[in-house]
């Protein structure tokens, strides 16, 4: 059994501190937040974290193995895709990346909420696909982040 003291630690790092990613520009998120549909042949995934749970905690988001970014609490990512396909969003989390698939519609919006969850040493994230009206509520009270930087 860990001593309570060391317990009592790493709760608290979930509960306070707030993790800091770098952010667009405040018009370029207005603009994602117009929620408009993506390019013909394509769809727009919005991926966000909307919590201050695990807030000095960064997760790395991957669409097919690519890089999205880091993410930090109340913040959001947008990426066009290639449409009628199925995509793999991923998260890091304790020991493995946790993984939705979606797939995918040309001309449409998902909205994918990434989420902390208490782990054994460290928290984990994962991944969850919400209805439209959700994901735009809570997206509209997000800022969007700088793409195209993880930790590994």
């Amino acid at each position: 059994m860990l001593p309570k003291a060391f317990q009592v630690a790493v709760l608290s790092s979930f509960i306070v501190g707030c993790a800091s990613v770098p952010m667009e520009s405040t018009e370029s998120s207005t603009q994602a937040k117009l929620f408009n549909p993506p390019p013909e042949g394509q769809a727009g995934i919005y991926v966000y974290r909307d919590s201050s749970f695990g807030g000095a905690l960064k997760k790395d988001i991957w669409i097919d193995g690519k890089c999205v970014g880091e993410s930090a609490p109340y913040t959001f990512f947008y990426e066009v895709v290639a449409g009628d396909q199925e995509h793999t969003i991923s998260t890091e989390s304790e020991f493995s990346p946790n993984d939705l698939v979606l797939e995918t519609q040309a001309g449409k919006n998902y909205y994918v909420e990434q989420y902390i969850k208490m782990g054994v040493f460290v928290g984990g994230a994962n991944l969850k696909q919400v209805e439209e009206t959700k994901g735009q509520a809570d997206i509209a009270k997000l800022d969007l982040a700088k793409g195209g930087s993880c930790s590994r």
